[in-house]
């Protein structure tokens, strides 16, 4: 049993649970390799992630960082080694991620918490981009993420000022889909997660590999990627089930398949 990440699983949803605020080496690498578990297990139909307490993840731990930085070691390889493989990882996952974000949200864990597809907050969580308020530039993919998710005008000045701003405040940006009192959030976040899981998860996941690159492709290049994916979901048993049912007049039994 990891002592900073959990992992528990119910009807196709697989909830991961920080159970620290700050990213140490540990909680980094349990964390990949919860990630990477869950991307390989096909029972799984939907992720949901969370924290514990009155944060859902404030980023580097400083009092570990600090002491790396004081001795021999080099602590912003960790960059490179660790986080970046991370990042990728939630990337990565074909199916859908939804965040419940229970608290504070700073540096590296805004960029995990955008790494989602949904993300549903607590009302007066505190968010901040932290990285250049301790003198560093941005990592885990953050200055990305927000550019796609609030446009680069205020993006640079979220990171070049890491001024703390509401869940609010994040949901009137975009930031974050749903912000609801703070003892519904999980159940909120697990609803949707739910949902999700029921859903036709081969369309989910060509989804998310459309959205993965959108922004940066040509036109011409969306439009085929499309073609190929719809070609391949069109033959899944789901698609068939989700038509079937629609002439039938009754709600779809979606199989995952």
């Amino acid at each position: 049993m990891s002592e900073t990440v959990t992992r528990e699983d119910a009807g196709g949803v697989a909830t991961l649970t920080l159970l620290r605020p700050g990213l140490t080496h540990a909680a980094r690498r349990d964390l990949l390799a919860a990630v990477d578990a869950v991307a390989g297990d096909e029972s799984v139909r939907a992720v949901l992630l969370t924290g514990t307490g009155r944060a859902f993840c404030v980023g580097q731990d400083l009092g570990e960082h600090l002491a790396e930085l004081q001795g021999a070691a080099a602590p912003l390889s960790v960059v490179e080694e660790e986080y970046n493989p991370l990042v990728l990882a939630l990337a990565a996952l074909r199916v859908p991620v939804v965040v419940a974000i229970n608290g504070a949200c700073a540096g590296a864990g805004l960029g995990i918490a955008l790494a989602g597809d949904i993300r549903v907050a607590a009302a007066g969580a505190k968010f901040t981009t932290a990285f250049t308020g301790i003198g560093l530039s941005s990592d885990s993919a953050l200055a990305a993420r927000l550019v796609h998710s609030v446009g680069g005008s205020r993006a640079a000045e979220l990171l070049l000022f890491p001024e703390p701003f509401l869940a609010e405040q994040a949901g009137d940006w975009g930031l974050v889909h749903r912000v609801v009192p703070a003892d519904q959030v999980l159940d909120e976040a697990r609803a949707l997660a739910e949902r999700l899981a029921v859903g036709p998860t081969a369309a989910y996941r060509a989804v998310k590999t459309v959205l993965a690159t959108a922004a940066t492709d040509s036109l011409a290049e969306t439009l085929a990627l499309e073609a190929r994916l719809q070609t391949e979901v069109g033959r899944s048993a789901d698609h068939r089930e989700a038509v079937e049912a629609f002439l039938a007049k009754r709600p779809p039994v979606f199989t995952g398949r």
